[in-house]
This record gives C-alpha cells, structure tokens and sequence, in this order.
C-alpha cells in the first residue's frame, strides 16, 4: 500500500474506532438521565447530569497534560487505554452504585482528554494540506454513525415502555460495553504512515511512540523531557491570537454539545404529550441528529475542495440552523421538561407539542453541529499543523470546560434560559470563528494552501 493510501486507511480505521466506542458512550449519555430516575433501588443516589459535569470538568483540566501522555506512550496505545476507561464506566450501569458511579466519571475525563488529544494527533500526521478537509468530514461522518445504531437499538428496546425495569437496563448496558470494547482494539489496526515530507514539515512525530526520540536507546530524561515540551507548547498554544478568537466558537460547541447529547432528549423523554412512546424517542432523536452530522460531516467535509470561499459560510449555516433549531425547540417543549421528574411533565408550551417538530429539531441540531465541527477540526489542523498534539488539546479543553458548565446548569435552569445562552454564545462565536478564518486565510495565500 502507497503512502497516500495508508494514511487514508488509517483515517476510516480511526473512525471506525470512534464509532463503536461512540455507539457505546454516546447512547449511554443520550438516556442515563431518564435511566437513574428508573432505578428501583433506592441506595442510588446520582446524578446524569451531575456525572457529565463531572466527566467534562475533569475532561478540560486533564488537557493539560494530555499531550504528556500522548509523547510518552503514543497516539495508539493512549487511545487504546483511554477507550478501556470508557467502557469502564458503561459497565457501571449494570450493577450500579453512586460512588462507582462518580468514580466512572473521574476516570472516563481523564482517558476523554487523552482519547481526543491522541484523535487529533493521529488525523494530522495522516493528512497533507490539501487532505486535511477530507480527512476530517470522513473522520466526523463515522464517528457520528455512532448515533445511529445504538439509539435504533434503544427505540426498539423501549417502545411503548412507561418504566424502564432493571433487566431492560442490564440488556442495553451489557450490549453497549461489548461494543465499546471491540472499538479499542480496533485502533491496533492502525500503522504509522510512511511520510514523505522532509524533516521540518514532519515535527509532530516526536509524539509518536515510533519516533526516533522515544525509541528505546534513547535515555530515560528525554520522555520526561519530551513531555514537559509538550505540556509547555500546550500552554503557550492557548494564549495565541489564533486560538484564543476561536476559543469562544471552540466554547459554543461545548454548550451545544451538551445541550443536544445529554439535555434535549431527556426534553423529548419527559414530555407526557407525546403518549407512552415518549421514552422511546429518545432513541428516535438520537438517530435523527446522528443523521444531521452524517449529512453534514459528508458534505462539508469529503466536498470541501468545490467551496471557493472558505470555511465562513459554512460556519454560517451551522448558526442559522441552529437558531431555528432552538426557535422551534422554545414553541414545542414544555419550560421544565429538563428538570422534571420520572412522571414527566404535563406543561406544554406556545404550541400543541409535536413529535415531527421535536425530530425535526433534533436533526437541525446534528446538522449545525457538524458544520462548526468539521470547520474547527479543518482550521485548526491547518494553522497548528506543526504542533497538532497540543492544540487538539487545547481545543478539548475550552470544550469540555464548556460542557461541564453547561451540565452543571442544566441542573437547575428552565429550558428558555438554557437556549438564551445557547444563542448569546452561538452568535458571539460565530463572529470571531470569522476573524480567526480570516488570519487562516492569509496564511493560506502565503503557503499556496488553496483547498479548505
């Protein structure tokens, strides 16, 4: 196999990976909500909500050092590892008990920082300038198939249940470990590219455990200080002009992030207006934003070389759909729908509840997802390329401290307050995702760079 076609291979192995364990992690956040507060036992005593701050909140500060883990051991094996956490912490709903629980959740951010960091280093050092786009709309459609076929699974498994009894959690929650873990070992299958760029274009392989540097004649004092480097360049990465005008898009995406994977499908589930199905279409909402980010990972991924005019548009559109999104969202579910208890709530809002709306909304939500995603995966690959461990890093970070405020606040907030700061921060970092394309564009006409 040419060099061009291993590293396209690595690409859909990486994704492939991605996908199962995401088919796994994914479902598992979309319904634990609505699942803890099914529990018969009363020694349980946690909380979804509670549990995704916490996973996201040890998520950003685990970024730091991330990159660390990533020079040390390798893209493979952290990747490897940090995948056995997340399957860990599936498993914990089989037998479930609040401190596992919690603990589940420490681990799971920590393996998450390293996961993404080890994603990111392995889609830069496959991919040249004029694949990068590619690279990352192919690496987002599979990851985001992920949607697809646990939350199908879980409508089948649901349908027309009011309660969810503890053999139909420990049904789901077995399945979903099982395909967990075939996605870590599939990362085995990926091999280091034979790189044809000369050695200045090529200083990301210093974080690869291939790399001349961490071989093992080499003393014991450069890894330590290989790590340190990383951790340092991690650091000064995150004050740039760059990353700090996408720093606030990069924060948007972590709001909403939350918002469409952990909030609006516990929405859909307590919604006593859509009859006994309500908890079944979970599932159903989960496909349809599964669907949205497929479309929009292929379309403005793999076809990124026919836009002309860079990633802006783009950008734009994935606003735009989402202020319909939440528009629709605020006229079709009742205010205390993320609040409500088991028995749902009984509350409409400013119009009859509608299923078609509520579907429709979840897909408009995958859809604008996608489009700031693939955008900041293709930027970011693009103006860090020489340094691509530590600012995936960084990207995490700002994300995942995002998503861990937000699910802190879903505790509380009513559902109108939650899609005002959705907006607030949507448009605020859609302005400067233009400035930060701007700078990306200049440097683009510098390097000949001419396919976004």
């Amino acid at each position: 196999m040419n060099p061009d076609g291993k590293r396209l291979f690595n690409i859909i192995v990486l994704g492939f990976g991605f996908m199962f364990m995401f088919t796994a992690f994914q479902t598992c956040g979309n319904i634990e909500q609505t699942v803890i507060k099914s529990f018969n036992s009363t020694d349980f005593h946690g909380s979804g909500y509670t549990s995704m701050a916490i996973i996201y909140g040890v998520f950003s500060a685990s970024n730091l050092i991330a990159p660390s883990v990533v020079a040390l051991i390798g893209p493979q094996l952290s990747m490897f590892f940090s995948g056995l956490l997340y399957s860990g912490y599936i498993a914990v709903f089989i037998y479930p008990y609040t401190s596992s629980f919690y603990i589940g959740s420490v681990l799971v951010g920590v393996g998450a920082a390293v996961l993404w960091t080890a994603q990111g280093n392995v889609l830069a050092i496959n991919s040249t300038d004029a694949t990068i786009g590619r690279n990352s709309g192919i690496f987002w459609a599979l990851l985001q198939f992920s949607l697809l076929f646990g939350n199908l699974y879980i409508y089948f498994a649901w349908h027309g249940h009011v309660h969810i009894t503890d053999k139909d959690r420990q049904t789901v929650f077995i399945s979903l470990t099982v395909i967990s873990l075939v996605g870590c070992f599939l990362f085995f299958l990926i091999r280091n590219p034979d790189s044809d760029r000369d050695q200045s274009d090529a200083s990301d392989s210093q974080l690869q455990a291939e790399s001349s540097e961490s071989n093992s004649s080499a003393p014991r004092s450069s890894l330590c200080s290989q790590a340190l480097d990383a951790f340092v360049k991690a650091c000064k990465m995150f004050v740039t002009r760059e990353m700090l005008l996408l720093s606030v898009s990069i924060g948007y995406t972590g709001l909403e992030l939350t918002f469409y994977s952990g909030v609006y499908g516990t929405c859909i589930g307590a919604m006593t207006r859509f009859g006994q199905d309500a908890k079944s279409l979970i599932g159903i909402s989960g496909i349809c934003v599964g669907l949205g980010e497929i479309l929009g990972g292929g379309v403005f991924g793999m076809l990124n070389k026919c836009n002309r005019y860079g990633r802006n548009p783009v950008v734009l559109l994935g606003l735009v759909t989402h202020f319909l999104a939440f528009y629709l969202i605020l006229l079709n579910i009742a205010a205390d729908a993320p609040i409500a208890p088991e028995a749902g709530t009984d509350l409409r809002s400013y119009i009859t509840p509608s299923v078609g709306v509520a579907m429709f909304c979840s897909f408009l939500l995958g859809l604008g997802d996608s489009c700031f995603n693939t955008q900041l995966l293709s930027i970011i690959g693009f103006l860090f390329r020489d340094n691509s461990a530590p600012a995936f890093a960084v990207f995490k970070f700002i994300q995942s401290i995002m998503a861990a405020l937000a699910f802190f606040y879903s505790n509380y907030l009513l559902l109108h307050w939650q899609l005002l700061i959705l907006v607030l921060t949507g448009f605020l970092g859609s302005l400067t995702f233009f400035m930060a394309e701007t700078l990306a564009a200049a440097g683009r006409r510098e390097s000949d760079y001419d396919s976004i």
